[in-house]
C-alpha cells in the first residue's frame, strides 16, 4: 500500500505551475468521440481519473495518444456502443459517455459510475433530459442503458443545477434536430470549458456561464485544437495550504473569476492575497486565520470540492468557525480523521462546528475520498510531529504529483510504499 508521510512544521514557500483541470478534462475527453477527426487537447493531468477515462474510451474503438507537454490526441473512427470495462464503473466522469455514444452512435451500455461516496449522486435529471430530446435511457441495476433514433431539441428544466447532468445535455443536443434550451443550468466554469470545446469543433451553444443555455443542433462537427484552463481546485487547496502553514505561495497561472469566493474568504480572515494581471497568485499568511463561515454552494457559490480543506483551515483558526455543506451530505467523512489528530469538531446535520486549536498533533490516518485526503495533507503540514496518510490512490485521482508540489515549496513529504 501506498502511503504518504508527512514530517509538520513547515511554511510552505515558493512558485508553483497549476496543472489542467481535472474536472474540466473528463467531459472533453468524452467530447472528443463525437467527431471522426483529430482532437487535441492541451494541458491535460495525468491523474488517475483522466488515465481510467482514456483506457474506457479506447476500448470502444478510440485511438488514444499521449504527446508532449501534456497533450492527448484522440482519433475516434468506428466505435463501439457497448462499454464493457468495469474500470468506467470506479469514476463519476464515465457519465458522460452516455451522452456522446447516444449522439454519434445512437446506442450505448455501460456500468453505473461511481467515484466518491460523498453523498447522493442520482442520474435522474440526466435520463429527463435524454427522454426530454427523444432518447430512452434507463438505469438498470448496476447498467445505464440507452437509444435513439433521432435527437430532437427541447426545452428543459432541470429541478437542479447539476454539473453532470447539463454537460450530458449539452453532449447530447449537439446534433439534435431544432434548439434545445437548458433551464436552470449549472454554471461551473467546467461546464463554460466544454461548450467553449464543442464551439471549437462547430457547435453551436450560447449562454454557457448562466441559467439558461442555448444549443442550435449541428450535422456534424470537426477536429480540433484545445488547451484546457487550470484546475481551480488545485489552485484553491494550495491557497488553503498557504493560510495553514503560514506560507507564502505564488501560483500560476490561475483564472481569478474561478476562484473569487475562496479569495474573499481567506482575505476576510487575515490572509494577503495579491492577483497580477488576473494570471498569477501570490498567497501570503503571516499568522493565525480568524474564525469564518462557509457554506457550500453552486458556482458563484463556495465550492463543495474546497470544503474538506477549509475545513482542516478552521480546526486550526481563532474563534469556533461554522461550515455548512448543501451539496454533498457525506462530506463530513473526513471528520473522525481530523479528530485523531486533536481537532474538536461537532457536526449537527448538515453543519460543522470547528473549534480551532492551536496545535495538531501527526498520528495516522485514512483518505475517505479525493479531497478529504487533500485536507488531511494541510493537516499533516501543520500538525506537530508525523503524520502518515493512508489510502492515498483517492487523493491521486485528483492531483498530480502532490507530494512533489509540496516539497517542491519546503515542505517535508515522502511517498512511501508499505507492506500491510
Amino acid at each position: 500500500m501506498e502511503i504518504y508521510r508527512i514530517e509538520g512544521g513547515n511554511r510552505l514557500k515558493g512558485e508553483i505551475t497549476a496543472q489542467g483541470s481535472k474536472n474540466g478534462a473528463l467531459p472533453l475527453i468524452s467530447a472528443s468521440l463525437l467527431t471522426d477527426e483529430p482532437v487535441y487537447i492541451r494541458n491535460v493531468p495525468r491523474l488517475l481519473d483522466v488515465e481510467t477515462l482514456i483506457e474506457v474510451i479506447r476500448g470502444v474503438g478510440a485511438k488514444v495518444k499521449h504527446l508532449k507537454d501534456g497533450t492527448v490526441s484522440v482519433e475516434a473512427g468506428n466505435l463501439n456502443w457497448e462499454i464493457t470495462d468495469e474500470r468506467a464503473s470506479k469514476i463519476r466522469g464515465s457519465i458522460t459517455l452516455v451522452g456522446s455514444l447516444l449522439s454519434r452512435v445512437g446506442k450505448v451500455r455501460l456500468p453505473f459510475p461511481g467515484g466518491c461516496h460523498i453523498g447522493s449522486r442520482p442520474v435522474d435529471l440526466h435520463i429527463k433530459g435524454f427522454k426530454a430530446l427523444g432518447a430512452d435511457v434507463k438505469a438498470l441495476g448496476t447498467l445505464i442503458e440507452g437509444k435513439v433514433k433521432k435527437m430532437r431539441g427541447a426545452k428543459i428544466y432541470l429541478d437542479y443545477p447539476s454539473v453532470g447532468a447539463t454537460e450530458n445535455i449539452l453532449l447530447a443536443s449537439v446534433f439534435a434536430e431544432g434548439e434545445t434550451f437548458i433551464e436552470n443550468a449549472a454554471q461551473e466554469p467546467e461546464v463554460v470549458e466544454l461548450a467553449n470545446f464543442l464551439n471549437s469543433m462547430g457547435g453551436k451553444i450560447e449562454g454557457a456561464g448562466t441559467k439558461c443555455i442555448r444549443v442550435e443542433g449541428v450535422k456534424k462537427l470537426h477536429g480540433t485544437d484545445f488547451t484546457l484552463s487550470p484546475d481551480r481546485v488545485e489552485i484553491g487547496t494550495f491557497m488553503i495550504g498557504a493560510a495553514i502553514t503560514g506560507g507564502d505561495i505564488t501560483i500560476k497561472p490561475v483564472i481569478f473569476e474561478h476562484i473569487i469566493p475562496l479569495v474573499f474568504k481567506l482575505r476576510e480572515i487575515g490572509v494577503n492575497i495579491k492577483v497580477e494581471n488576473g494570471k498569477i497568485l501570490r498567497v501570503i499568511a503571516k499568522k493565525r486565520p480568524k474564525k469564518f463561515e462557509i457554506r457550500t454552494m453552486p458556482f458563484p457559490g463556495f465550492p463543495t470540492d474546497l470544503q474538506s480543506q477549509m475545513l482542516a483551515l478552521a480546526t486550526i483558526a481563532e474563534g469556533v468557525s461554522l461550515i455548512t455543506e448543501t451539496v454533498f451530505e457525506n462530506r463530513f467523512m473526513v471528520v473522525p480523521e481530523l479528530r485523531k489528530m486533536g481537532a474538536k469538531i461537532r457536526v449537527e446535520g448538515r453543519t460543522a462546528f470547528v473549534e480551532g486549536v492551536a496545535q495538531l498533533i501527526g498520528t495516522e490516518v485514512t483518505a475517505t475520498d479525493l479531497r478529504a485526503g487533500a485536507a488531511l495533507v494541510l493537516a499533516g503540514l501543520r500538525a506537530e510531529g508525523e503524520t502518515i496518510i493512508k489510502k492515498i490512490y483517492h487523493i491521486e485521482r485528483g492531483y498530480y504529483n502532490l507530494h512533489e508540489k509540496i516539497r517542491h515549496l519546503g515542505g517535508k513529504i515522502w511517498k512511501e510504499t508499505i507492506n500491510l
